[in-house]
């Protein structure tokens, strides 16, 4: 599937305890406490965690993903609270090229919402959007080798392991899952 389809615009969804929806600028200051925690950066690019002002760029990073291509990752917002959780969504994984044209499903979650199926609750919603737009036939997911919560969520959602393989610009080994929609 080429990577410009837009798989549906819907700019929120929402789970049972969570809204996912465009990211906020007031979203900085939750996200970069997520992306600061060591755990939850562990298995994410290098494994660094990101300051304040990287954390920055990446929000605006992916909010430019929106603008462009249509879709992109949700701000997922734990409703009885009104705290952040993390993220879920869809992206573009240009970071692997050999797998191009491909559309990724990834999440993330701090740490303090870890174990408690949010991250599998908020998936399925966006596989089922998916699902739902046209031209969308496929999706990837990709997580360094060792991120066995992730490949959980992977396989708890119907996707299969694809291939193993390393990102080229970190060196990690990764693995490739995939479904069909």
């Amino acid at each position: 599937m080429p990577a410009s389809t837009n798989p549906g615009a819907a700019t929120s969804l929402e789970t049972p305890r969570l809204l996912l929806r465009r990211w906020r600028d007031d979203d900085l200051d939750g996200f970069a406490a997520i992306t600061a925690q060591p755990e939850v950066m562990r298995f994410i690019h290098d494994g660094r965690t990101l300051d304040r002002a990287a954390t920055a760029e990446r929000l605006a990073a992916y909010e430019r993903h929106w603008d462009e291509r249509g879709f992109g990752l949700y701000a997922a917002e734990v409703k009885e609270t009104g705290e952040l959780a993390g993220f879920t969504g869809l992206a573009v994984p240009a970071f692997l090229p050999e797998i191009m044209p491909a559309v990724e499903i990834g999440w993330r979650l701090g740490r303090a919402y870890w174990g408690q199926g949010l991250a599998t609750e908020a998936a399925r919603a966006v596989v089922a959007h998916a699902r739902a737009s046209p031209g969308l036939r496929r999706l990837v997911s990709i997580h360094v080798a060792g991120n066995e919560a992730s490949a959980r969520v992977m396989v708890k959602l119907g996707m299969a392991l694809e291939r193993e393989t390393v990102q080229p610009d970190t060196g990690r080994p990764v693995r490739v899952y995939a479904m069909n929609l």
